[in-house]
């Protein structure tokens, strides 16, 4: 279903009242979703698409994914933690992956960034400078 460019901008505009200091505020969030919902007006569905697609890609910025060839110890794991919280805030989720394939390194996707610091990738840039 395409999106009106109305529905769009309203739901930037709700999005943005809804949230605070780079936060989202789940209760105005939930109190605006009733809103939309009840009062049904033109293009409410395309709003509630944007709406959805703006809050899937806030909740995406926040979610970290670092993938090393071998598990990382205690320490690296908390300077890793404590190195992306300064850069991108507090309130970042972490998953860490074991991946043997990098075999060596670390590969590091916040949200849309991703550092690749992998031996595997070094290997491809040399590859195709070749």
């Amino acid at each position: 279903m395409k999106v009106s460019k109305v529905a769009q901008s309203t739901a930037r505009r709700i999005f943005r009242l809804c949230s605070q200091d780079g936060q989202i505020n789940e209760e105005h969030l939930r109190i605006a979703i009733t809103k939309l919902s009840t009062e049904k007006p033109r293009d409410y569905r395309g709003m509630l698409q944007a709406l959805r697609r703006l809050i899937r890609a806030e909740v995406a910025k926040k979610q970290v994914t670092v993938e090393s060839a071998a598990p990382l110890d205690q320490e690296t794991t908390t300077s890793v933690q404590d190195s992306l919280r300064q850069q991108y805030g507090q309130d970042l989720t972490f998953t860490f992956k074991t991946n043997p394939e990098l075999l060596g390194g670390m590969r590091v996707r916040v949200g849309n960034d991703l550092f690749d610091g992998s031996v595997k990738a070094r290997l491809n840039r040399l590859q195709e400078s070749l």
